[in-house]
């Protein structure tokens, strides 16, 4: 309970509550789920009533398309939230799949308590929904980024635009991402071959370092992507 408590703490939809009130009164409201690797969490066009606080392990929201092909939009850690963008949607119909990457553990709470007043003392409802209207607010600024992403039309320019968000965001040229080689390639909608070929052809031209999912940007100069894929 006490490790649950900290947990939910450090999520952005509770940290302004205090822990006695989470464990009293939060707690008692949700579940605890755990998955095992590849479970799915959330289906498309499922229609969600519960978001989530994850508590262990990584989940991934993508498209699956029918010809077995994915892309990811996000990849989840912990104490990120699993559904917040659906939960004050019209219908809460998903228009994604969300899939345990790893075993993972999630704990779920319905979206009727935000929404009925008396539930639970109003100065906490109202702080919960505020910081879930940053919550969805940032998402959507993350989204546009990912769309000025793949408005770039070759793949080093995806990829050195994609390094330099990431440098402006983490204030440092030497960065750690949150994806893996396959997952980034999937992000990008590229192939992962021609991305590690990319990146190999990067690092020669002293434009990168890299190591696993940890990068250096060299340069920022996106006229050096000019070269054909």
């Amino acid at each position: 309970m006490e490790t649950l408590c900290k947990t939910l703490k450090k999520s952005v939809l509770f940290c302004d509550l205090p822990e006695k009130f989470i464990e009293k009164e939060i707690i008692p409201l949700g579940q605890i789920r755990h998955l095992s690797k590849g479970a799915l969490v959330i289906s498309l066009h499922e229609q969600v009533t519960h978001f989530g606080i994850l508590l262990e392990g990584r989940i991934q929201v993508a498209h699956i398309f029918t010809d077995g092909t994915f892309t990811i939009l996000d990849v989840l850690k912990t104490p990120e939230i699993l559904g917040a963008d659906l939960i004050f949607t019209r219908t809460r119909i998903s228009p994604y799949y969300a899939i345990s990457e790893t075993a993972s553990c999630v704990f779920f709470l319905p979206v009727s308590f935000l929404q009925q007043k008396g539930s639970i003392p109003e100065i906490y409802r109202i702080s919960i929904l505020n910081r879930l209207l940053i919550l969805v607010s940032n998402e959507n600024i993350r989204k546009e980024y990912r769309l000025t992403i793949l408005s770039r039309k070759g793949l080093r320019d995806r990829i050195l635009t994609y390094l330099t968000m990431q440098t402006d965001k983490q204030g440092t040229n030497t960065i750690s991402i949150p994806f893996s080689r396959e997952e980034l390639a999937a992000f990008l909608c590229v192939n992962r071959s021609a991305l590690s070929h990319e990146l190999s052809l990067m690092q020669q031209e002293g434009l990168i370092r890299f190591h696993k999912n940890r990068f250096t940007l060299l340069t920022t100069d996106s006229k050096q992507s000019d070269r054909k894929e």
